[in-house]
């Protein structure tokens, strides 16, 4: 069919498309997590929440808003593996579960997604919550401001494991609540253990972790021995898999660690006492290693601090935090796969930028670590959509003045966040 003269004529008076909707950021700097080096002066163009096209150069883009970046090193939004938005370390932490309502719970997270996206981290990972998950869903409605959140929901345990909710109670709480079951993420049978994992799909987690040792946190003596058999964490993998699912693994002790990795899963979390052995197994499997320095930091800082912490917590918070971030300096050095991670909510919500500076401190150069927060991140989170700043992708850019290659303490100085092609942040 031949347009009409009238087509014609409308369609000639219509204005050439404008940009009025697009922004050119214009940056003096823009890290390539696939080269691990600088670009310099680049102009990223955003529309509709992607990006449109990267230029070199910062030449004038008619008809688009300019923001001005010269003096700054753009990035991908970075990517936090280890996140608890639901709650942060506090003397009163042990306390919360008998005194707040889950709607306190997810009120307060607001302000923690928040500092967290502000800090440089448009994507994160959850590994432990319930109340996370409607966190998350509000947050992809639009009613609130926060990072892109991958939630777990609740930890897969087995009895009187890290994630038991019922540890520390006395014996009337605990014979009022009940044995907990799959349904609570409580497993002692591969069966039992596939059953929470299916219950985990039901309540909308959108990955799966399981503590396969004690923590230091915990209401419990043992901060490090495995609680899990090689044959229910394989059941938990099988299944996942079923459901699209990858496994995070907490993880201080060795055969813990062991049994996790031969069992399948995707990533250990904490690792402390790993050994050559270790090492060798997870580059046999694959298994990528988020260390998360700063929790172990802090919890050893924390220690020295009278009532900070439960007895039965203190002594494992004073042995085991130190040693992270020599496991993170021994596992580089073996070629284990890193990716980043914080365990924020352990320590504080907004200061993760800070593991950047621990894992450079660790002997990684400071393109690595930044590649551990963006493009392998990503791998762990199988979305090849994220990590990267490149036309068609969504538009997550941060900026911060300097250089951090040239000085990595300069990641704790963000000051231009953008998340889905939305500024959340702007220099002052």
């Amino acid at each position: 069919m031949r347009p009409s003269p009238l087509m014609l004529a409308l369609a000639l008076a219509l204005p050439a498309p404008a940009l009025a909707d697009t922004l050119a950021l214009q940056c003096g700097r823009l890290f390539d997590p696939a080269s691990g080096r600088n670009l310099p002066e680049r102009t990223v163009l955003v529309a509709d929440g992607k990006v449109s096209e990267v230029r070199t150069g910062h030449a004038a883009v008619a008809g688009a808003t300019v923001v001005d970046l010269k003096g700054h090193t753009c990035s991908p939004g970075w990517i936090d593996l280890h996140v608890h938005l639901r709650g942060e370390s506090s003397p009163q932490s042990y306390s919360e579960g008998f005194r707040l309502n889950p709607e306190f719970t997810v009120l307060r997270s607001t302000a923690y997604a928040r500092r967290t996206l502000h800090a440089g981290f448009t994507t994160v990972r959850d590994l432990g919550g319930e109340t996370t998950l409607a966190l998350r869903d509000a947050i992809n409605q639009g009613w609130i401001e926060g990072p892109r959140i991958f939630a777990a929901g609740k930890s897969i345990a087995t009895t009187g494991g890290h994630a038991d909710p019922t540890n520390g109670l006395n014996h009337q709480l605990s014979d009022a609540l009940g044995v907990p079951g799959p349904a609570e993420g409580v497993v002692n049978s591969p069966e039992e253990a596939r059953q929470a994992v299916r219950q985990r799909y039901k309540d909308g987690s959108d990955v799966i972790k399981i503590t396969a040792t004690g923590g230091v946190l915990s209401y419990a003596r043992s901060g490090d021995g495995p609680q899990f058999t090689v044959d229910e964490v394989a059941a938990i993998v099988q299944t996942a898999r079923d459901y699209g699912y990858s496994v995070a693994a907490h993880a201080h002790g060795k055969e813990g660690m062991l049994r996790a990795i031969i069992g399948g899963v995707d990533s250990i979390e904490h690792g402390t006492y790993m050994d050559d052995e270790v090492f060798a197994q997870m580059k046999k499997h694959g298994t990528w290693y988020v260390p998360t320095v700063s929790a172990g930091r802090f919890v050893a800082e924390k220690s020295k601090v009278d009532g900070y912490y439960p007895e039965v917590v203190r002594p494992k918070a004073a042995r085991i935090g130190p040693q992270i971030q020599d496991t993170l300096a021994r596992a580089w050095k073996a070629g284990v796969k890193i990716a980043f991670g914080t365990d924020a909510g352990v320590s504080l919500h907004g200061d993760n930028a800070d593991e950047f500076i621990f894992m450079v401190e660790a002997g990684m150069p400071p393109a690595e670590a930044l590649r551990a927060a963006t493009i392998h991140a990503a791998t762990v989170l199988r979305r090849d959509d994220l990590g990267r700043v490149a036309p068609g992708l969504p538009a997550d850019i941060i900026a911060m003045p300097g250089d951090p290659l040239a000085d990595i303490t300069v990641v704790r100085k963000v000051d231009f966040v953008m998340k889905d092609g939305k500024v959340a942040r702007r220099p002052e």
